[in-house]
């Protein structure tokens, strides 16, 4: 992801509690207890969120497994606490030491390993909690998978639209 949109998405975290969330949008396309889930989540993660499926939308998406990804993708970090400077930390330690933030992300979420476990194991989390909430299992693996990068072109249909789901999570 490049330092442009790590800012664009630094200055939106920011200014979150500015903005309104749809959550008519988000209950169009939520069941009540995903919604649910969808509620848990920091303002700033519902706004990401919408956005996230907005742009799946403006390309054409429609599936349904995808726009429940795209909404509950983070909804693992409403766990643990993970502000916006835990954030910027695990970016500028993942851009100058990769095997080190990699390794940080293992363990519990205590102490200062915190903010590298939630952004490491949250994508597990995530797809736990929509699995718990009778989610979609192929909501569920994009879930899990949305950190996941595909060493080849998408093949399948699932990883098309991972692939997607990782195009329109880093652009917003």
């Amino acid at each position: 992801m490049s330092i442009s949109n790590r800012l664009k998405q630094g200055i939106r975290a920011l200014t979150a509690f500015a903005r309104p969330v749809d959550m008519e949008l988000a209950a169009q396309t939520l069941s009540p207890t995903m919604l649910a889930l969808f509620r848990r989540m920091r303002r700033s993660e519902q706004l990401h969120s919408l956005n996230v499926l907005r742009t799946l939308r403006g390309w054409g998406y429609t599936e349904p497994e995808l726009m429940v990804a795209a909404l509950l993708h983070d909804v693992g970090k409403s766990r643990f606490p993970f502000h916006l400077w835990d954030r910027t930390l695990v970016v500028l330690v993942r851009a100058a030491m990769p095997d080190r933030a990699k390794a940080w992300g293992e363990g519990e979420p205590k102490g200062w390993r915190r903010p590298f476990v939630v952004s490491y194991q949250h994508p597990g989390w995530s797809a736990e909690m929509v699995r718990a909430a009778g989610g979609n299992p192929a909501a569920v693996t994009l879930i899990a998978q949305h950190q996941i990068h595909l060493d080849h072109p998408p093949q399948t249909q699932s990883e098309r639209l991972l692939s997607a789901l990782q195009q329109a999570d880093n652009r917003n």
